[in-house]
């Protein structure tokens, strides 16, 4: 399932998530694909759990190797690997900037990132491949809207034995991704199945709903008069 749209409008201007993607579209574009090291830029400043927690591993050109927590959340592998993790910030972003406050959500994004890497660190602490992308952020951000907007209706293009376009709950849609997260990490335990640091989408996932919750919940809505988002009509 790949959303499209949600009919949920933002009541102010989703500055830092304009920043968020455009800071990934840019270094993606300047730094290309992440082949061979030599190849790239910003080699170094990718996430390598076996170097995180030793000093004799600086970072790239003598920055701490704890850096590249957050230096990673800004790299990305492919063209679709960027495509599809901004896309999810672009629909779903706004709300939750909107609710929290521009300084609030930069923050809640970063510490989203953070839980994301720690949870694929501690999982496998000597791995020696790179990890990269903003999908543990992201998905932070995710249960953010899923705990604040489960009744906004989100266009899906669901692709299955058939193609078909129709409009989901963000319970549904946001629910069914976090449960294949869950399951996918669990089967592929230490692994990153098909390149893909599922357990990062998990801890990610979990520490946005955490903070979330912390922050108050649904009951933070109530400081727009009490008006719920998905009852509002988009034009």
């Amino acid at each position: 399932m790949i959303p499209l749209r949600d009919d949920n409008p933002a009541r102010t201007t989703p500055y830092i998530m304009y920043i968020l993607v455009a800071l990934n579209v840019i270094v993606f574009l300047y730094n290309g694909t992440l082949t061979a090291s030599g190849r790239n830029p910003l080699a170094g400043f990718e996430l390598i759990p076996a170097h995180l927690f030793k000093p004799e591993h600086g970072g790239a050109v003598g920055f701490p190797s704890w850096i590249t927590i957050f230096t990673s959340m800004f790299l990305h592998a492919n063209l679709l690997h960027v495509g599809g993790n901004m896309l999810y910030l672009w629909i779903f972003g706004n709300n939750v900037e909107d609710a929290l406050g521009h300084f609030k959500f930069l923050l809640f994004y970063l510490l989203a990132g953070l839980g994301a890497a720690m949870a694929q660190v501690l999982l496998s602490p000597t791995s020696q491949v790179p990890m990269v992308g903003a999908s543990g952020a992201i998905a932070g951000v995710l249960a953010a809207y899923l705990v604040l907007f489960p009744g906004a209706k989100v266009v899906t293009l669901v692709i299955y034995f058939f193609i078909q376009v129709v409009e989901l709950p963000a319970a549904v849609l946001l629910g069914w991704w976090i449960v294949i997260q869950v399951f996918s990490s669990i089967m592929m335990g230490a692994r990153a199945g098909g390149g893909v640091a599922y357990a990062a989408h998990v801890g990610g996932f979990a520490a946005g709903y955490l903070m979330i919750m912390m922050l108050g919940g649904r009951g933070m809505l109530d400081r727009f008069g009490g008006v719920s988002y998905r009852d509002r009509t988009r034009w």
